[in-house]
């Protein structure tokens, strides 16, 4: 049971990771600097994501 509960977290993070990747290449093939993806809606995404548990660590 509990596999399939995973399933959608897995195709989520999978679409994710593949969207903020596209937004990687575009930016290195336009000469960006290296923050510039992580200020595009999936970097934020992304970012928020990995701050939930320091969230929850310390002020929850």
């Amino acid at each position: 049971m509990s596999i399939l509960k995973a399933i959608p977290i897995l195709v989520a993070a999978f679409f994710l990771g593949n969207w903020f990747l596209s937004e990687v290449r575009k930016a290195k093939s336009a000469g960006k600097p290296w923050y510039a993806p992580y200020l595009t809606i999936p970097g934020i995404l992304i970012m928020i994501t990995f701050m939930i548990p320091v969230y929850l660590r310390f002020f929850h």
